[in-house]
């Protein structure tokens, strides 16, 4: 909870900073491109396994239907029918950290305004997340997420199987006794049966990735979502409300900021067609505020908080034409300013400006 007022502070602080402030008016030089094949800092083990070959072979739970299965449901004689006269069938598999993380809900609300062209383009969409039933049916009602795009991975396992980065790899001191440990285990809220030394070590490697530690875009791009980012689009709806603490703390949109009784306006309400200081921070604090409400729904198993994600991109063929491998909290893409635009050569400008908020860059 302190860290969500921290953040909280921050937000609503920001909103009221002079307007000369410069330290985010620098835009960037262009739209960078990613490389084809994008990978992060990587173990040699990733070199040695086939993306496929793991996803395919490693069943998951069908939150529809609370079924063990594969990911991938053969295709009905309806299926193959509605394909004559597309593009080849792809497929984007997005393996998501706990659905109580930050990107999972960035993530998804930019792939949930994709998927009319994703389907058009004939990719279908599968999110693979580490979570359960529960978590997946609250995380698809609220972010919007289709459930029938949603898989869950109880244990991790595919992400176990597909090397994701999982921080400095750092263990629990063996001095710290026992009982400080089940301490710590009851105090964040994990599970009774849960072994209390793989909950302080997730832990461990989760905050050391939050201050950056084996996680080298993650501080710039937590400073990216309060500074602002003149190379990428608006963030947040005009008339979007986020709330917390029974209304102690409103912001409306990158206009309007309540803080108890503290009421005025962003410096920043007349600024448009790009991200602006504290939007992004604002859309995540929005995020934070329903996970941390709903923390242990969301994070049903606290071992497994450190695990990141991977994103691939499949051809008809199962060759693969994108991956990434995650290096740390709030890294699901090598370009975040515009985090679909790896999906552009698919799917045309809609992977630049998913949300279609006013954006100046893309005009240039």
């Amino acid at each position: 909870m302190q860290a969500l007022f921290s953040t909280v502070l921050i937000v609503t602080i920001l909103h009221g900073l002079p307007q000369s402030t410069a330290f985010f008016s620098s835009p960037q030089q262009g739209l960078r491109r990613p490389e084809t094949l994008t990978w992060s800092k990587r173990k040699s083990t990733r070199d040695d396994i086939d993306p496929w070959t793991v996803i395919t072979s490693t069943p998951v739970i069908d939150p529809r239907t609370g079924r063990l299965g594969p990911v991938f449901s053969k295709p009905s004689l309806i299926d193959t029918v509605n394909n004559i006269g597309k593009p080849p069938k792809k497929r984007l598999v997005v393996i998501s950290p706990q659905l109580g993380d930050f990107d999972p809900w960035e993530y998804a609300e930019l792939l949930t305004a994709c998927l009319p062209e994703l389907q058009k383009a004939n990719i279908d969409l599968n999110f693979i997340a580490i979570g359960d039933i529960g978590s997946a049916k609250r995380f698809a009602r609220v972010s919007g997420l289709p459930l029938e795009c949603l898989r869950v991975d109880p244990k991790g396992s595919i992400h176990r199987n597909l090397f994701v980065h999982g921080g400095p790899n750092w263990d629990v001191p063996s001095f710290f006794p026992k009982s400080i440990l089940e301490w710590f285990k009851g105090y964040v809220g994990a599970s009774k049966d849960s072994d209390e030394h793989l909950v302080a070590r997730a832990w461990l490697n989760y905050m050391a990735m939050c201050a950056g530690i084996a996680a080298p875009n993650t501080l710039p791009e937590i400073l990216r979502g309060y500074i602002g980012d003149r190379s990428a689009p608006e963030r947040l709806a005009e008339d979007e409300v986020v709330t917390m603490g029974d209304d102690m703390i409103v912001i409306r949109g990158t206009t309007d900021v309540k803080l108890g009784p503290i009421q005025y306006q962003s410096l920043w309400k007349n600024e448009k067609g790009y991200q602006r200081p504290a939007e992004l921070a604002t859309v995540r604090l929005r995020g934070m505020v329903e996970t941390l409400s709903n923390f242990n729904e969301y994070v049903p198993d606290q071992t497994l908080l450190h695990l990141r994600g991977a994103t691939f991109l499949f051809d008809e063929k199962a060759q693969v034409l994108y991956k990434h491998y995650d290096t740390g909290v709030l890294a699901y893409s090598t370009t975040m300013s515009r985090p679909l635009l790896f999906l552009e050569p698919y799917i045309g400008k809609k992977a630049l400006n998913p949300l279609g908020f006013q954006d100046a860059a893309q005009l240039n």
